[in-house]
């Protein structure tokens, strides 16, 4: 049991987002034990975990792989969520809202988010310090 504590939870994110660098650079500020560690879903890791959990390619905005399952949409984000630090842990609660309605809204957002927050041309990078949490 104190293994599967200790395992790391993955967050694969659309690297070339604007709005998907910025929430991975949200959660690791408040990621305070450090429980994610992240790879864009561009990357070589990245694919190959799309591949493993049977990810359909359309699932490009940000992905939860946990205890060896993969969640997306709403869910991932509420995980998410859960385990970051302060008054955001409380969206976990949001999970007792039907799926339909949360992916519904998750939905929107990510068809959305370029238009929104914009594209870049590369993935974002993390500096030297933070290069140990991403794979």
């Amino acid at each position: 049991m104190e293994e599967r504590e200790q395992q790391k939870a993955i967050i694969l994110f659309d690297g070339v987002c604007n709005l998907c660098s910025g929430a991975v650079q949200w959660i690791i500020k408040h990621d305070k034990k450090e429980h994610f560690v992240f790879a864009s879903l561009q990357s070589e890791t990245g694919k190959v975990l799309q591949s493993k959990y049977e990810i359909p390619a359309e699932e490009d905005s940000v992905i939860l792989i946990q205890n060896n399952k993969a969640y997306l949409e709403s869910s991932a984000a509420l995980r998410i969520a859960g385990h970051c630090s302060g008054i955001w842990k409380f969206w976990y609660v949001f999970l007792i809202v039907p799926k339909f309605i949360r992916d519904a809204a998750y939905r929107f957002i990510a068809r959305n988010r370029y238009k929104w927050f914009g594209k870049k041309e590369e993935c974002w990078l993390p500096d030297e310090r933070l290069k140990k949490r991403f794979i």
